[in-house]
Order: structure tokens, then sequence, then C-alpha cells
């Protein structure tokens, strides 16, 4: 328990000469954006996501055997805006290859205009998800969650990638001490984890007992505050803004 503690104590504030620096901090904060951005669009959307993938796979292959509830046509635009989203990332992650602090910077400014044009569409109808404001906040936030995954990947931080847990999840036992590994960063780990369980608490608890705007303005709040704490932190030529090996 001691070890999980000093580690996680180390991920939220990174030594100078770690050579992430400030990222891991930022990707958990992304992560609790993935969280409620999943809360809205499986519990408002019609049971489809926007940022994990895994499951819109399934849940095609749910709504075509004929399961109720679930929706083909919203899984396949979730999907086809999410793969245009990382296509930007991967566009975004060439143009800043050099500069990390950069890339996050702009692709999660550019993932502040979009999320900004979902809340700014719920306030508008008041809540109200007919089939157009179902479809148009799907392809903004599938948008929105490609160019994230896209550029997370390019960042590399290891263990967190802000949207799948499975791998995390798979390591944190794998690589465990009983399981005869080293148990590299369990502290990280973990706090990934909880940071995806936080933004989907925080997220359904929200659109259960207030409005869709108002969850979507948290996530737009941690992504401005994401973008604006990359730029300011970016601003040197510290050793983590380089791409790692």
């Amino acid at each position: 328990m001691r070890k999980l503690l000093t580690d996680a104590a180390h991920t939220l504030a990174p030594p100078r000469e770690d050579r992430h620096g400030p990222l891991p901090p930022l990707m958990l904060a992304l992560t609790v954006v993935t969280g409620l951005v999943d809360a809205v669009s499986y519990l408002a959307l019609g049971h489809v996501f926007v940022a994990n993938m895994t499951g819109n796979v399934v849940f095609l292959g749910f709504a075509l055997a004929g399961a109720e509830g679930l929706s083909a046509s919203a899984s396949v635009v979730s999907m086809a805006a999410f793969l245009l989203g990382a296509l930007a990332g991967g566009r975004f992650g060439t143009r800043f290859a050099a500069h990390r602090g950069r890339l996050l910077t702009m692709a999660t400014a550019l993932q502040s205009l979009l999320v900004a044009t979902t809340v700014i569409t719920a306030v508008a109808t008041h809540g109200e998800v007919t089939t157009t404001v179902q479809y148009t906040l799907i392809v903004l936030l599938g948008l929105a969650m490609g160019l994230q995954n896209a550029v997370v990947r390019r960042l590399g931080v290891p263990d967190l990638t802000t949207t799948v847990l499975t791998l995390t999840l798979t390591g944190l036992a794998a690589d465990s001490t009983p399981a005869g590994g080293a148990a590299p960063r369990p502290g990280r780990r973990v706090l990934s984890v909880l940071a995806m369980f936080l933004g989907a608490l925080v997220g359904a608890a929200l659109l259960l007992h207030t409005q869709l705007a108002l969850t979507l303005g948290l996530a737009l709040l941690l992504l401005v505050v994401t973008s604006t704490a990359a730029h300011l932190l970016s601003a040197s030529d510290a050793a983590w803004v380089r791409p790692q090996p």
C-alpha cells in the first residue's frame, strides 16, 4: 500500500527528471473527460459509445442480431466519426511530432471547440435529444474522442491511454508481484482506472439529476484547463516536450 501511495504521489507531481514531465496528470484529466463523455453517449444518446470503440463493435453485433435498445446506425456513425477524429489526430501528430507540449495543446484546443459546440447544441435544444440532436452530438463527440485517442497514442505515456483500460487492468494484475512481475507503475495504473471511474460516476450523476449541458460543460472545462496547462508548461525547452524513444 505504501508503494502504491508513493507511486501515485510521483504521478501527480512528477520529478524534474521525469521524461514525461507534466503529461501524466494531464492524461489523467483527459481520462476523466472520457468517463464523462461516455456517460453522456451511453445514457443520453441511445446506448452508444463515442470513446470505447470495443463496446461499439459489440453493440453493433448485438443490434444486427435484433437486440432491443441498441442502434446499428448510431454505432456505425460513432465509429466513423471516431475514425475521422483519429485521422485528424494522426495529422496533428505528424505536424507537431517534434514538440509533445504543442501537440497536446493544439489537440485539446480543437477538442474544446468540438465539445463547446455540443454544449451550445444542448443549451439551444433545452436538453431535448431528438434524432437530429442525437446524431449531431455523436458525431461531434466521436470526432473529439478519436482525436484524443490518436494524440495520446503519439504522446506515448505508458499506462495512460485515457480511453482504454483493458490493458491497464491486465498489466496491473499480470505484472504484479504475486504474478512474478516487477509491478511497474502500479500507482499510475490505479489512478487511470480511478479517473475513468470518477468521470463515469460524476457524468451519470449529473445526467440523472441535472441537465445534459452541465455534464458536457464539465468535460469542456477539463479540456480547456488541460489545453491551457499544456500551453503554459510547454513554453520551455524541457526534455519532456521532445519525442520519446
